[in-house]
């Protein structure tokens, strides 16, 4: 049977502007079968999303997968924790480092990988400062303004 491709079901952008990435994790996810066609169907909000580490395990907070169109009574809800599936090696890592430096476990994005199985890439990040915010913008601006420069000069 022939590997699929890695596609992307949702991104979450403002992490990259609200926080600095450290390092990155891929994660399983525990779903339901309705919230995996649900996915399918690309019904993922990831903004404002969050994880904890609660007695061990690595709970996604306030990510909202919509009901699946063609589900019944038996859709779960729509807001609920999601179990994330980490070696207790890594946990206790993420735990550890969180505990001490300050730092916060935030998903970058959810994609289905090339088996058909949902994961999550989750980050170590460190929050920006106002003035942090400023300088990446005004760097991705200065970045532009010479990509511009360059190809009006090879025109």
């Amino acid at each position: 049977m022939p590997k699929r491709e890695e596609r992307t079901i949702a991104k979450n952008r403002r992490a990259f502007h609200d926080y600095e990435i450290l390092e990155t994790y891929e994660a399983g996810i525990a779903l339901t079968g309705t919230e995996v066609r649900s996915l399918r169907e690309n019904n993922c909000q990831l903004t404002d999303c969050f994880a904890l580490i609660r007695g061990g395990e690595v709970w996604l907070n306030n990510v909202h997968i919509s009901p699946y169109s063609n589900g019944s009574i038996f859709n779960p809800d729509p807001d609920r924790k999601r179990k994330l599936l980490l070696h207790k090696k890594q946990i206790r890592y993420l735990d550890a480092k969180v505990a001490e430096k300050g730092l916060a476990i935030v998903p970058l994005k959810m994609y289905f990988n090339e088996d058909g199985r949902v994961k999550v890439e989750l980050a170590l990040a460190r929050g920006k400062k106002l003035y942090d915010k400023r300088a990446s913008m005004k760097e991705r601006d200065t970045k532009r303004e010479i990509d511009r420069a360059l190809k009006e000069r090879v025109r």
